[in-house]
């Protein structure tokens, strides 16, 4: 007995060894795939960090119970294994974070679907890598030993760790949120990165936003049809794409202007294209905007969306098999209702399951399923891609092979030396959104459809483009003309032409808001219905010119819009940062 704690206690009287074992140990867990993905360049610091400081918190039961510290941490560590094993599998596959979104495809799927996943996937150097994993785990276990306390300053001790990994966290969430259950929100992403909470979190937020969802898809399920719906293509093999790019600000974009080359491949087809240059959004945020472009909602109704169809039930009514493939994040709070349109497709392909959407993701996932989709043998199909496009962190957007603009060639002078690698880095980001956009394009026009693709995004991205190079990203309370300025643009197949006028020329600089696409996109599709006003199609004799509004419209009285003129936008087709 005396040896023992002779090796268990140091020179000081404590055995701060025996405490960095039984930390590493702990952290091991979690750190493992957290260090993956730092090394990676997959995501940001945030992750590493929390879970550098949640493992802690196994100490405590550790300095309490020194005597049982073996078993304890031997049931404790399974645990941890367990779900470590999971989350690290699911990042060897994907390289992804685990998250609720994963919980949502696991149970969407089916068991042949996840066999072929299995199969897909499956490769000897991931059970070799897991072995390893495993034998590292039972290493660091044999290497713990107790760690002996006086009493009192062990539940001293035990309770102070306590306090500063979890009680401080979350009074401070408690402080500085309105409501409490902001502050469980908060406080729950603060301790997602490390296991086991990485699974609770992500299950109970699963659970959370499912039924959220299922209360969107009930009501979705009882809006009546259109009225009086008539299709001109009836009974005709058609396929029709829509493209939903995501903060993409059109003035960056050469083929509008910009001076620097960040679309060379549009550039190129551009004769094909019906590039429209005067089209902005209704709002700079995802789902408020989609919330009214996918569906008769507009800055003067807003909730129309809870009371009408979405684009994706219009086409199905209209006898069409529809498709969503997204690279979007799928189940998170602010996701919900993106994933509530999506389920109202008849098939879904979900690619981001990413719990921080400051993550590695290209939209080069896209393509594989799109061609797909396009190969499926239905005659009438409707195919949604949303992108996850030019989403800050623009460095994540796209690979190293499109790390072109590094230097102040074709930049403002007016950009900071500490601006100028984000600056750059958008510009980085718009050339993979062209590499994507057109290979989706090029694709689609090799299938041979009797179709047309229309691409848009759902708003723009101020990234230092206002007049004082001071804004970066979107804030609907401060508004800048990058903001809502989207690209907006459509290619028709040949077959289609052949059949419909495609002669655009004069409607390609009127000023529209997105806010009115489902009513252009009925009129490309042939498609005529009570509720469709020809006034609001972008493409229509009718058309009739607004005031663009812009804003949050549930400020009272529409206080919250104001007219997009007042922003005082350039001239179309040329960027703002060119006139600087």
């Amino acid at each position: 007995m005396a040896m023992f704690k002779r090796s268990t206690t140091s020179a000081k009287g404590f055995d701060w060894a025996g405490l960095g074992w039984l930390f590493l140990f702990f952290w091991y867990f979690s750190g493992i795939t957290q260090l993956l993905i730092q090394l990676t360049g997959t995501s940001g610091f945030s992750g590493f960090r929390q879970a550098f400081f949640l493992s802690a918190f196994w100490l405590a039961p550790m300095l309490l119970f020194p005597r049982q510290t073996r078993v304890l941490a031997a049931l404790i560590g399974v645990v941890l294994w367990a779900c470590s094993m999971a989350s690290l599998g699911y990042f060897f596959i994907y390289q992804q974070e685990f998250s609720q979104s994963v919980i949502f495809i696991m149970f969407e799927s089916n068991i042949s679907e996840a066999g072929e996943y299995a199969t897909q996937y499956f490769a000897w150097w991931i059970v070799l890598a897991f072995i390893a994993h495993t034998a590292l785990a039972v290493f660091l276990w044999s290497r713990l030993r107790p760690v002996y306390l006086p009493r009192g300053q062990a539940i001293l001790a035990a309770t102070a760790i306590v306090l500063a990994v979890v009680g401080y966290p979350l009074v401070k969430q408690i402080a500085t949120n309105p409501t409490m259950e902001l502050a469980i929100d908060g406080f729950e992403s603060r301790v997602e990165p490390a296991v086991p909470w990485q699974m609770i979190v992500a299950y109970r937020r699963y659970t959370e936003q499912l039924n959220s969802m299922q209360g969107m898809l009930t009501s979705a399920s009882k809006i009546p049809p259109l009225k009086n719906l008539k299709d001109t293509m009836a009974g005709q093999p058609s396929t029709l794409v829509l493209v939903i790019g995501e903060s993409t600000n059109r003035q960056r974009m050469s083929l509008y202007g910009y001076p620097r080359n960040t679309t060379p491949e549009l550039d190129k087809l551009r004769d094909q294209l019906a590039v429209f240059n005067n089209v902005i959004t209704p709002r700079p945020y995802t789902i408020e905007a989609l919330q009214q472009v996918l569906t008769f909602a507009d800055e003067e109704n807003p909730d129309l969306y809870l009371k009408t169809p979405s684009i994706v039930s219009v086409m199905k009514q209209a006898g069409y098999k529809t498709y969503w493939i997204t690279n979007q994040q799928t189940m998170t709070k602010r996701n919900t209702m993106l994933t509530t349109f999506s389920e109202q497709a008849d098939e879904q392909v979900y690619l981001n399951n990413n719990r921080n959407q400051n993550a590695r993701q290209y939209d080069g996932d896209v393509l594989a399923p799109f061609a797909k989709a396009l190969a499926d043998p239905t005659e009438r199909k409707f195919i949604v891609v949303h992108l996850l496009g030019t989403h800050m962190s623009y460095q994540y957007r796209y690979p190293p092979t499109f790390d072109k603009f590094t230097d102040r060639q074709g930049v403002p002078a007016g950009i900071s030396d500490e601006q100028l690698p984000i600056y750059n880095s958008y510009d980085n980001a718009v050339l993979y959104n062209d590499f994507v956009v057109s290979s989706l394009i090029k694709d689609y026009a090799k299938a041979d459809p009797n179709g047309f693709l229309l691409y848009l995004s759902d708003h723009g991205e101020d990234v230092y483009d206002s007049v004082g190079h001071s804004t970066l990203g979107r804030n609907e309370g401060k508004p800048t003309a990058p903001m809502y300025t989207i690209p907006f643009m459509a290619y028709a197949s040949p077959k289609w032409r052949e059949t419909h006028d495609w002669s655009f020329a004069s409607d390609l600089q009127r000023a529209s808001i997105s806010s009115q696409l489902i009513h252009t996109w009925a009129d490309l599709a042939g498609l005529s219905f009570d509720e469709w006003d020809r006034s609001k199609s972008l493409v229509n004799a009718s058309f009739k010119p607004r005031p663009l509004m812009i804003g949050d419209p549930y400020i009272g009285q529409k206080k919250g819009l104001i007219d997009f003129s007042l922003l005082m936008p350039k001239k179309p087709g040329v960027s703002e940062v060119v006139a600087k």
